[in-house]
């Protein structure tokens, strides 16, 4: 076994050829590494300034970016992104935010109104009403808001952005989807902002979401969350069913409803209306309408004044476990058929209506018992009168629906067209 032996300045030597050799590598290294970061910036195109808003916004999908067509011939703003200055000061969602509510917060007004109330003599006098949110959907002084918001109401006040305020006067208004369109007349000369419709079929759960409205009358306060649930039937404080309610966590409070919530281009796809809370403030539980009602809706309230649906002819009695009883029948919930118009559509379809005269609640209401039951509108169960009215809801007249009626304690099957 040999052991090679080196002298000092042999050693020396070697220790320095080392340290000189890691130098060198080490200097190659970070060259390296700079110039490979500095490739992969320019790939990606990440700069500060405007240009990052700019790469944000293309980085959005094409069927963001596309215009709903609402179908409706309203007098609106061209639908458009505000580039946020100093973006560098921002971060990308921050922008955003920003950017919508720059582009949307001009178009929210606050609603107040005055009822009638009546003292100890019976004597009228005006007090203040209640408050919410609307929507300018049109140039001309078109808003869209909640029927509760508006409801009983003596005198309508809408206040803009600039604090101006003007007296609005109601179009028309809708119990079943518990919307509303007001107007009033802007002065000659004034652009009023508005806000387009959104398209709210190709919502998807966790896509986020942004409502601006007026809180305890705090004029347009904005707060985000996301989209929590979709396809929620949710009964409002008018007895009615909403079918297809959009649930969000995004902070709704008393005085938001009737005010828009947005998608992250600035488009509405929903009106606040609720929210589901044992406090009375926001509980991160809220729901809006969406647009899809909202637009088929507002286009009958601005031409008709009112929705034109289709209905069965037919006189129908919300069923109890009473008037059951009392007939004989195997069912206890849906509504009862009393009686049928002569010759429509719905005799001619096969309803029939009750043939034995009863007392109903008092001496003087009398109905029929002995005819059908319907339990189902088009696949969709009717327990009660809401039910039977939210199962038409979105039906038009001259649209037919199937129909399962009970009779002698067995289902039939009926194809009504619906009368207007």
């Amino acid at each position: 076994m040999c052991m090679r032996l080196y002298s000092r300045s042999q050693i020396v030597k070697i220790v320095v050829a080392a340290c000189l050799l890691t130098v060198c590598v080490t200097v190659a290294l970070v060259k390296l590494i700079d110039r490979k970061a500095i490739e992969k910036n320019s790939q990606t195109e990440v700069v500060t300034g405007e240009d990052e808003i700019i790469k944000a916004d293309e980085s959005s999908s094409d069927k963001d970016l596309v215009q709903f067509d609402s179908g409706l011939n309203l007098e609106v703003n061209p639908s458009s992104v505000i580039t946020v200055s100093n973006t560098a000061s921002y971060t990308q969602d921050e922008a955003q935010n920003i950017s919508v509510y720059q582009l949307c917060n001009e178009a929210v007004v606050n609603i107040n109104t005055k009822v009638v109330a009546y003292d100890w003599f019976l004597d009228p006098y005006v007090q203040d009403g209640g408050s919410g949110s609307g929507s300018i959907i049109d140039k001309r002084g078109y808003i869209l808001t909640n029927v509760h918001v508006i409801q009983d109401a003596s005198k309508i006040y809408v206040s803009l952005f600039d604090g101006t305020q003007y007296e609005a006067e109601v179009v028309g208004q809708d119990l079943d989807s518990d919307l509303a369109i007001i107007k009033f007349t802007p002065p000659a000369g004034m652009e009023l902002k508005t806000i387009s419709f959104g398209d709210s079929k190709n919502l998807v759960v966790g896509q986020k979401v942004i409502a601006i409205g007026n809180p305890f009358g705090m004029e347009r306060t904005m707060t985000t969350g996301i989209v929590s649930g979709l396809g929620r039937p949710i009964q409002n404080s008018n007895k009615r069913i909403i079918r297809n309610m959009i649930q969000t966590d995004t902070a709704i409070n008393p005085g938001n409803s009737g005010g828009p919530l947005l998608n992250t281009q600035g488009q509405m796809i929903g009106i606040n209306t609720m929210i589901m809370s044992s406090s009375g403030s926001s509980s991160g539980v809220g729901f809006a309408v969406p647009s899809e009602t909202a637009v088929r809706v507002v286009a009958d309230l601005i031409k008709f004044g009112k929705v034109q649906r289709g209905t069965i002819d037919a006189t129908i009695i919300q069923l109890n476990s009473r008037i059951a009883q009392y007939a004989g029948l195997d069912v206890s919930t849906g509504v009862l058929i009393s009686e049928v118009v002569k010759g429509g559509n719905a005799e001619k379809a096969g309803l029939k209506g009750g043939t034995e005269a009863a007392y109903y609640g008092s001496r003087t209401s009398i109905i029929y018992i002995g005819g059908d039951v319907i339990t189902k509108i088009d696949n969709i169960p009717v327990s009660s009168l809401a039910d039977y009215y939210s199962a038409l809801e979105s039906k038009k007249p001259g649209d037919q629906v199937t129909v399962v009626v009970r009779r002698n304690k067995q289902n039939v099957t009926l194809k009504i067209t619906l009368c207007e």
